[in-house]
C-alpha cells in the first residue's frame, strides 16, 4: 500500500501531522508493506526568495489577526507539538519561500534520503534559532547532515531550474486531487485524509484502506513455466 503525503516545511500542522501519522504507522500490523511518499506543496507559492519576515508579522498581515491572537495561536501550536514529543519555538521564527527547500527534497528523494532531510528541515524551521529561509549555507548544512553530497546540493541551489518541474508537478497533482491545504494524506489513491488528525484517525484510515485493497485478478491463460519455492520448472527436452 502506498501513502502519499503533501506537505510544506513552513506548515506547523504538517510538522505535527507527520509525527501523528508515524505514530499510527508504527503500530500498524502491515507497516513493512506500506510505502510512504512525501510530495511538495507550497503554502506561499511565488514568494520571492529574499522575502523573509517574522512569523507573527506574517500571521497578522495575511490572516488579519491581532498580535495577541497570533501569539496565542503559536502557543497552542507549541503545546500540540510538545504533546507529540516535538520541540517548537513559539517566538522569533521566520517565514519565507520554501521552493528551494522542496527542490532539495527532490534531490534527496533520488538518493533515498528524503525522510531524513525532511525531518531535519522541520526541526530547523520549528525548533532551532537559525532561519532556513534565504540562507543557502544553512540548507547545504542540512543536506549534508541528511547524507547528501555537498557539491551536488550547492549545484541544485545555484540552478533555479533544478527539480523545479518536479515540485510543480507535485503541486499540480495536489490540485487535481482536491487538496487546497496541507498536510494532505492519500492512501492508495483511494482515500484522502486532510489535516493533522489524531493518530487514532490515521490508524483507522490505514486499516480501512488495507482491508479494501482490490484482490488481484488473474487473466485466463494456460499454465506456463515458472519458478517457485521448490525450484524452477524445466521444460521437457525436445527431439
Amino acid at each position: 500500500m502506498r501513502v502519499e503525503i503533501w506537505s510544506d516545511i513552513a506548515c506547523p500542522w504538517c510538522y505535527v501531522g507527520k509525527a501523528r501519522f508515524e505514530k499510527a504507522l508504527a503500530a500498524f500490523p502491515h507497516r513493512d508493506q506500506v510505502e510512504v511518499v512525501h510530495r511538495s506543496f507550497e503554502l506561499d507559492p511565488g514568494r520571492a526568495k529574499d522575502d523573509v519576515q517574522p512569523v507573527l508579522a506574517m500571521l497578522t498581515k495575511k490572516y488579519g489577526m491581532s498580535e495577541d491572537q497570533a501569539r496565542a495561536g503559536e502557543d497552542n501550536l507549541g503545546a500540540q507539538a510538545a504533546a507529540e514529543g516535538l520541540d517548537y519555538r513559539t517566538r522569533d521564527r521566520d517565514h519565507g519561500s520554501t521552493f528551494d527547500l522542496h527542490r532539495l527534497l527532490h534531490l534527496a528523494k533520488e538518493h533515498g534520503r528524503h525522510d531524513e532531510l525532511l525531518q531535519l528541515m522541520y526541526r530547523a524551521n520549528f525548533a532551532e534559532e537559525r532561519s532556513v529561509y534565504n540562507d543557502d549555507e544553512r540548507l547545504v548544512e542540512l543536506a549534508v547532515a541528511a547524507g547528501l553530497d555537498e557539491e551536488r546540493a550547492r549545484a541544485v541551489l545555484a540552478d533555479p531550474a533544478a527539480y523545479a518541474d518536479a515540485v510543480r508537478e507535485d503541486e499540480r497533482e495536489a490540485a487535481q486531487l482536491g487538496a487546497n491545504g496541507v498536510p494532505f494524506f492519500v492512501l492508495d489513491r483511494t482515500y484522502g485524509v486532510s489535516g493533522a488528525q489524531p493518530a487514532e484517525v490515521f490508524a483507522q484510515a490505514l486499516t480501512q484502506a488495507w482491508g479494501e485493497r482490490p484482490a488481484l485478478k488473474l487473466l485466463d491463460q494456460e499454465d506456463a513455466e515458472a519458478c517457485g519455492p521448490d525450484g524452477c520448472a524445466v521444460p521437457p527436452r525436445q527431439g
